[in-house]
């Protein structure tokens, strides 16, 4: 009876951690201009529609967000818990800032803070972060399109596809256990994604 009943509680215990395990949801940044840094008109519409696709009020239920880690000339050292990370101080003029100023708007609305800790070609570091988000809710990961592969592949996915290189609107739902992704859809962007 003894054995029973400690097989019962270990069972109850695997699965009140599994299902407490957060989705993981993979989108593109915004789009971008001909020549230079940051989000072209488009992009910065899409960084607005965002506020309403992945809200307070949609079903996505964030509870985190990141973006690769922008780059500029001057940067400072801090930690994110997970590891000490490097980080421009002046994003308004870096390189690979388009992911961050695509979920900026959205992470303000939601009262976040950008995880930034990540840089875009190490996909074992969104890997830490993710196995280690003990929050509430699910992660929002905004990346450039090549890394998204990556990513997924890294987290668990052995046959991870390509995002699109024209596309800017593709959501793609990575529950727990991180094996495959189950879903992709559109951000629905009123004027963008019609």
């Amino acid at each position: 009876m003894k054995l029973q009943h400690f097989f019962l509680l270990n069972l109850a215990a695997f699965v009140a951690a599994a299902s407490s395990q957060s989705t993981v949801y993979l989108i593109r940044h915004g789009e971008k201009p001909d020549n230079g840094n940051g989000l072209n008109a488009e992009g910065q519409q899409r960084a607005q529609c965002l506020r309403s696709a992945f809200g307070a009020s949609s079903p996505y239920n964030i509870g985190h967000i990141m973006a690769q880690t922008p780059k500029s000339g001057m940067s400072f050292i801090f930690s994110t818990g997970y590891r000490v990370s490097f980080v421009p101080i002046d994003r308004q003029h870096g390189s690979r800032q388009r992911p961050y100023d695509t979920v900026a708007p959205l992470s303000s609305d939601l009262g976040l803070t950008v995880d930034i800790s990540c840089d875009r070609d190490d996909p074992g570091c969104v890997k830490d972060v993710v196995d280690g988000y003990q929050g509430n809710g699910n992660i929002l990961i905004c990346w450039e399109h090549d890394a998204l592969h990556d990513i997924v592949k890294k987290l668990g996915d052995s046959d991870a596809p390509d995002y699109p290189d024209d596309s800017f609107n593709l959501i793609w739902t990575d529950p727990y256990p991180y094996s495959q992704i189950a879903s992709t859809t559109s951000e629905d962007c009123p004027g963008l994604d019609d």
